[in-house]
Formats: structure tokens, C-alpha cells, sequence
């Protein structure tokens, strides 16, 4: 038996029970893939006898044995699951090392709630976290290359990664970080595992460097395919492979500890808060928001704050303060639904800056400029009335996911991006292809407008065959329309079992025939995380649909498996 075979060399906790199993079949993801077992590493050592036991495991014909990393399990793609062994980092690998005012060191279980706790005591932020950020964990965000409500004014994940330790398939930790021309020639001149992949991967990219830069898409956010446009800077002679293994979602190594690059926090922030009754203007008046430069701007419709306001208590209990007062601050927006003026979308613009003045001067001229589209804004006073809007936008799928009936979320076009400049006419087609699809959905809409990335969720009857069998189809309709702009078919949540078939489309053959060598590089057994990135199947995606479980979360935070 597995876990029996794991017991002999593993220090750390191993579970196969029905409960444990069920529970790591799901993420947030539509699909159920059930595991084998599911192991807790206690450290570094565990980790590296887990890896030559799969190797060795594979040599002798076990080809079903592969480790999946996973952490809070919030992913949305798939990323963590899988039909081996999970490998759960969140109860052992969960400490912040270091903290200091350019960097922090973190292991992979830390939830970033946790971490962001610790940096905001020394006035210093982590700006690339998602909306998910009181649930999810830096080992997921760093494998999705995550972003999120800072990422317009501060940029994504990538830009934040200074170093990684990772468990290769050779069995050992190895360093990755950003070292020059000539380091690399000499790692390249080593007879070791590590001297192999960096000549192999170097001559890679150098081979088809001019293609490689070329197939890079030109948004702001990415996160599809594996990076190798951002490894190799000819013109600072800088090879930087956390470039690559950022946004892997565990297929090329076990992450064990990363250095993460932290910015001190501004000064002052004030909030606007734009309600939109026309939803026909929002692509002109996102492009108009953008010339403020605001350091967010988020978005969510009228289908995700009437499910707010419907479950009101639950909202409330995850925010902080006089549950009275909370209360009172939302009865602006119940009386908007008892007099039948629900806004078809909430924009939410944050503004900050070191100079009071200056910020106070912006946001006027702002609430100004906003009268010409004839929609009302409202100016927040203080950061408790903001947390209101912040709870919706941030909590908007968990809200779907548990408590819509007789529906499930279904995230399978999710993540799209385009340009803001083509938003005018991006939108109205998107909408027209979703709108073809009225009967046998609804849709939600919410996300980063400022980067022209939106986060659309239909709710659909999973259980019915047919409906199923229209995911490959819209997926095909939504995705010919991002990539005709030029866009990404994921900005932040990553490929995973959702999207990998799809990354032909996006790329074509040459390129994700690179993707297939890089994972050959690095993991020529195919021990990390099968199906994501390269070797995924559309048809063995499709099989693994499931549905939501009685309302049950994918994630539960009382539960001690998960942390």
C-alpha cells in the first residue's frame, strides 16, 4: 500500500482516509480528481526522500506515482489536485523567517493572511496578493504567479520573487535566484544535475531567443504557459530562472522557502466609489479612471452584491469592527435593493500617495470628471467604510461558491485580459457570446478592470450532461475573442487542468513544444504535478468534472489538515 511504502523513510503526518481524500479531491476549481494519499512534509529532508521515492518508484514501472504540491487548496484551475500524492505544505512548512525592510523569507505554507499581519507592524506591504488573500497561501500564490488588486500600480508575483529554494527531481534542495553571464557559463561547465539543466535550458532560450521573446503576450498579466521570455536579459546579461519557476503551479519542483521583495505602504489612501446603472459605458469609463493613475481599480456587478447583501451576516462576521455599526454602514445599499436600484456594476478606485494634499487634489478633480458620464461616486471617509466594499470584491466567488442553490460556479473563463484601449469594443462581444448562452446560464462579473482583466463566472447545472458539454465550446468562443485583441486566456490564476489544453491555441506548436522540453529539464520521470502545463487532455479534464458538495467548501479554515 502507499502510505504504508511512504510510513518507512517519512517523519512527517500521512492520511488516506475517506474524509482526507474526499476533502483533497477539490480545490476551487470545477473538477474532482481523487488522491491516494495525502502527506504532510515536516522538513527539508522528508521532502527530498519523497522526491527519490518517486523516482525510483518510476524506474521500476510505477508510473502512476507523482507528488502535487498544495497549500490553502483556493486555486481555480485544478492546480493542486491530482491522482497520486498531495503534498500538503501548510501544517510544517509555515513560517516567516525574516522580515526586514527590503525582503522577507517565507516558507510555502504561510497564509498570506498571516504574513501580511506581520509586514503591515512594520508598515510594509506585499503588493501582488489576490483577492483571495485571507485564504490563500504564498506557495499557491508564487506557483500561479498571482495578482490582484495592487498588481495595476506595483505589477504581479514575478516582479516580487528575488529567490527560491526548491527540491528538484534529483532528490536536493538547490538555490534559485538571478545570477549573471558569467556565473551561468560556469554552472554550465558542472557534470552535476545542476551544471545539466542550466546548459540544457540556457541553450534553449539562446536557440530560439528572437521566437521565445516574440511569443510573449503583450498585457500587463500573464500567466499562461511557463515564462520563458523573462529568464534571460541579454542586455543586462542576467539569467533568472524564478522567472520560470514562478507560475509552474508545481511542475518542475517542490518550493521550499522564498525571498520575497516587500514596499513600504503609502502614506494616505483615500477610496471613490463609482455605481453604474449603464453597464453599455463601462469600457469608456474605465479608460477615463485610468488617466487618475489610481493604485486599484476593481470591479463587481449587480448579481454578486444582490448575493452579498442576501447573506449579509456571513459578510459582516469576516470583517472587523461593531457588528452594529457594520450593519448600519450597508443601509445605503439595502435600501438601493428595496427600491429596486441596484447598480449593474461597482467600481471601486483607490488613490494614495506620501503627499496629503496632492491625493486630496486628485480625488476631487476625479469626483469631478465623473459627472460627465452621469454616474453617482461617492467620496469614503475612512478605511472602516471601505471595508465594506473590499469584503464584496474580495469574497465575490467564495460568495457564488457557497451559497448560490441549485447552481454551481463554474470558473472556466475566468481570468481573461485584454488591453483597457480595447475594452469598447472587447466587451460588447464578449457579452454577446455570453449572452447567447441565456438559457442554460447566468454570469457574474468582477475583477481588475484598470488592467483590463475580468474574472467571469457563470453559475451552471454541473450535473446536467449537456450543460457540461457547452464548457469546451464557449471556452473556444471567449478564447478566440481574447487572443484576436491580443490578450491572455489567463492573467492570474494559471492554466492548471481548466486551461493547459488550451495553450496551442494560444501559443502554437513551436512554443508549447519549448514548454514540453522545459518540463523534460527539469522533470524528465514527470514526477511533479502531471497534466498542468504540458501532457493535459481536454477529454480527461472534461471527465473530472465535479459538482459543489452540498455547499461545502473546497476550503475550510477550522479544519487542522489545512491549517
Amino acid at each position: 500500500m502507499l502510505s504504508e511504502e511512504i510510513r518507512e523513510f517519512f517523519s512527517g503526518e500521512i492520511l488516506d482516509d475517506e474524509r482526507t481524500l474526499r476533502k483533497y479531491s477539490y480545490d476551487y476549481s470545477i473538477f474532482s480528481v481523487r488522491p491516494k494519499t495525502v502527506v504532510f512534509p515536516r522538513n527539508v529532508d522528508d521532502l527530498k526522500k519523497l522526491v527519490k521515492f518517486a523516482a525510483k518508484s518510476k524506474k521500476i514501472g510505477k508510473n502512476n506515482i507523482s507528488l502535487t504540491p498544495r497549500s490553502a487548496g483556493t486555486d481555480m484551475t485544478g492546480g493542486p489536485l491530482g491522482e497520486s500524492i498531495i503534498v500538503d505544505f501548510t501544517k510544517h512548512f509555515n513560517r516567516v523567517r525574516e522580515i526586514n525592510k527590503e525582503y522577507a523569507v517565507v516558507e510555502p505554507g504561510v497564509y498570506f493572511r498571516d504574513f501580511e499581519k506581520a509586514l503591515f507592524l512594520r508598515n510594509l506591504l506585499y503588493p501582488p496578493y489576490p483577492a483571495s488573500k485571507d485564504l490563500c497561501a504564498l506557495g499557491g500564490m508564487i506557483s500561479n504567479n498571482s495578482g490582484g488588486e495592487k498588481s495595476l500600480a506595483y505589477g504581479k508575483t514575478e516582479d516580487y520573487v528575488l529567490e527560491l529554494k526548491v527540491v528538484m527531481s534529483d532528490g536536493e534542495e538547490h538555490v534559485i535566484k538571478p545570477i549573471s553571464k558569467n556565473e551561468l557559463l560556469s554552472k554550465t561547465r558542472k557534470k552535476d544535475f545542476e551544471g545539466r539543466f542550466y546548459k540544457k535550458i540556457h541553450g534553449l532560450i539562446d536557440e530560439n531567443y528572437d521566437l521565445i521573446k516574440s511569443a510573449k503576450p503583450k498585457v500587463s498579466k500573464n500567466s499562461a504557459g511557463y515564462f520563458l521570455w523573462n529568464v534571460w536579459d541579454k542586455e543586462k546579461n542576467i539569467f533568472d530562472l524564478t522567472k520560470l519557476f514562478v507560475g509552474s503551479q508545481g511542475t518542475l519542483g517542490l518550493i521550499t522557502e522564498a525571498k520575497l521583495k516587500v514596499v513600504k505602504i503609502k502614506k494616505y489612501s483615500r477610496m471613490a466609489v463609482v455605481f453604474m446603472n449603464d453597464i453599455g459605458m463601462l469600457a469608456d469609463l474605465i479608460v477615463e479612471i485610468l488617466k487618475f493613475r489610481p493604485e486599484s481599480l476593481e470591479s463587481y456587478d449587480d448579481k454578486t452584491l444582490n448575493v452579498a447583501l442576501r447573506f449579509l451576516t456571513g459578510i459582516i462576521k469576516s470583517m472587523k469592527g461593531s457588528f452594529l455599526k457594520l450593519i448600519l454602514d450597508f443601509l445605503p445599499e439595502a435600501v438601493m435593493v428595496l427600491r429596486g436600484g441596484l447598480p449593474k456594476m461597482v467600481i471601486i478606485a483607490v488613490f494614495t500617495s506620501d503627499d496629503k494634499a496632492e491625493l486630496e487634489g486628485k480625488i476631487e478633480l476625479f469626483r469631478s470628471d465623473m459627472k460627465k458620464f452621469k454616474v453617482q461616486t461617492r467620496l469614503i471617509k475612512d478605511e472602516s467604510e471601505a471595508q465594506k466594499y473590499w469584503a464584496i470584491r474580495r469574497q465575490s466567488f467564495k460568495l457564488l461558491h457557497d451559497y448560490t442553490s441549485g447552481m454551481d460556479t463554474a470558473p472556466f473563463i475566468d481570468d481573461i485580459i485584454v488591453n483597457p484601449e480595447h475594452l469598447p469594443e472587447f466587451l460588447p462581444k464578449l457579452n454577446a457570446i455570453l449572452d447567447n448562452y441565456r438559457s442554460d446560464l447566468i454570469y457574474t462579473v468582477a475583477g481588475h478592470p484598470g488592467n483590463g482583466n475580468f474574472h467571469v463566472i457563470p453559475l451552471m447545472d454541473l450535473k446536467n450532461a449537456r450543460i457540461r458539454e457547452l464548457i469546451p465550446r464557449i471556452s473556444d468562443e471567449v478564447y478566440d475573442l481574447v487572443l484576436q485583441y491580443g490578450g491572455s486566456i489567463t492573467a492570474e490564476h494559471n492554466d492548471g487542468l481548466i486551461r493547459t489544453p488550451y495553450l496551442e491555441k494560444m501559443y502554437g506548436k513551436k512554443i508549447t513544444s519549448l514548454f514540453s522540453e522545459v518540463k523534460t529539464i527539469f522533470d524528465p520521470q514527470n514526477i511533479f504535478n502531471p497534466r498542468k502545463k504540458i501532457g493535459a487532455d481536454l477529454k480527461y479534464s472534461l471527465s473530472h468534472i465535479g459538482t459543489k458538495r452540498n455547499g461545502e467548501s473546497a476550503y475550510n479554515k477550522k479544519d487542522d489538515a489545512t491549517g
